[in-house]
């Protein structure tokens, strides 16, 4: 596996993720998570480990989806575990991951719930 720069921050996974998705490199998104993650995409499924998130991610990114950056809303850190958010410029309702401190200082998402809606009220 290539050598990837690694999130420092929480707040660095998005940036990695914009770049490695516009790069069309799967593994490359797929090595910001951990081992076991799960992530709820595609819509109302979980996709649950690194090697299957990089199978998905190699069937969307050959349609060649262009990702832009969304300014994040305050991560909250507690330990080694944080939560991080934006609101999505598609209008997707919000995003939120779940991070876990690596050993190594590095952060990899737990936890992705990439895209939902608010609840209809």
């Amino acid at each position: 596996m290539p050598e990837y720069e690694k999130a420092m921050r929480p707040e660095d996974i998005t940036r990695l993720f914009v770049e490695r998705s516009d790069a069309g490199d799967a593994a490359g998104v797929a090595a910001l998570y951990e081992q076991d993650a799960v992530l709820a995409y595609p819509p109302g499924e979980r996709t649950v480990g690194r090697e299957a998130i990089r199978a998905l991610w190699e069937k969307v990114l050959a349609n060649r989806p262009r990702f832009e950056p969304e300014p994040p809303l305050p991560t909250l850190v507690s330990g080694g575990i944080a939560l991080t958010a934006t609101p999505p410029k598609d209008g997707a309702g919000a995003r939120a991951q779940v991070a876990r401190r690596q050993p190594d200082g590095s952060w990899l998402r737990l936890l992705d719930q990439p895209e939902f809606v608010a609840p209809a009220r």
